[in-house]
């Protein structure tokens, strides 16, 4: 369901792709040694805008380097990293472990019960850690396979707890800004699983799996109609990020949020 908060690329100056990248790096780096090569293999795009987000809101000390790295060992690559890439690193594995679990308990994937067992030590820890974001992620998960299993049709009511979960995420430090961030995280969640499900719609139904959109397949101009309620949904959590008095890599939040969340549905209507 993740990688669709990620930069327009050809929209960045080259330092601005930098500093992304960097980010990128950085959090690639922060997930192999808090949880090794396995935890390594959970990075997102999605984590990195949320690191990139936080850094820019608080702005920790950030350490910078030139390192090489598995996926690149002929070149040294720039890394950014600071606290917030220890949070997002802890919060990747949580999701990652809770999305494994369902795949075993839902497709009987061997894949799922071997990745959720090596997780769960992981995991344990960082539940002692951040309990609050611990327990709302679990519970907005079990919610939202209780709905897909009912095979609820109610948009809204469907996509909210992984808006939910996200507005969980969102908020590192319960302090002043955590209002904005929790209500930013939940729109721009309600965002990525009803995109997600828009992009998955053909495959769902070639295979029979559950739907959102199953009901609405015969619908006129459906596309004009999903697009119109992603358009709304998004500009909901636009309109609390521009609350934040961020300045750092602002240009880089903005690439992300006005033009890369839009790479699928270009992708889209390329391959159409």
């Amino acid at each position: 369901m993740f990688g669709y908060v990620k930069a327009n690329k050809p929209e960045l100056k080259i330092r601005e792709f930098a500093r992304y990248k960097g980010f990128y790096c950085g959090l690639c780096r922060t997930l192999k040694k808090r949880h090794g090569r396995r935890g390594q293999m959970t990075l997102t795009y999605d984590m990195t805008f949320l690191v990139i987000l936080l850094s820019s809101l608080y702005e920790p000390a950030t350490e910078e380097t030139k390192k090489r790295c598995l996926v690149h060992p002929a070149k040294k690559q720039y890394m950014l990293w600071n606290e917030v890439s220890a949070y997002a690193a802890d919060m990747n594995i949580l999701l990652t472990h809770d999305h494994l679990k369902d795949n075993w308990v839902d497709e009987r994937k061997l894949s799922g019960y071997l990745g959720m067992k090596a997780f769960a030590g992981r995991k344990r820890k960082i539940e002692k850690k951040y309990p609050r974001q611990a327990e709302v992620i679990a519970k907005s998960l079990d919610a939202l396979t209780e709905l897909e299993n009912e095979k609820c049709r109610d948009l809204d009511a469907v996509a909210r707890p992984f808006g939910e979960l996200m507005a969980e995420l969102f908020v590192w430090k319960e302090d002043a800004f955590q209002n904005i961030l929790r209500s930013m995280g939940f729109y721009l969640g309600k965002f990525i699983y009803i995109m997600d499900a828009w992009m998955d719609l053909e495959q769902d139904q070639k295979k029979g799996c559950y739907n959102p959109f199953l009901d609405w397949k015969e619908e006129d101009k459906l596309d004009e109609r999903i697009q119109e309620i992603l358009d709304g949904t998004l500009r909901m959590a636009i309109a609390e990020f521009e609350k934040l008095p961020c300045e750092q890599d602002l240009p880089v939040l903005r690439n992300i949020l006005y033009e890369g969340v839009w790479s699928a549905r270009e992708r889209k209507r390329r391959k159409e």
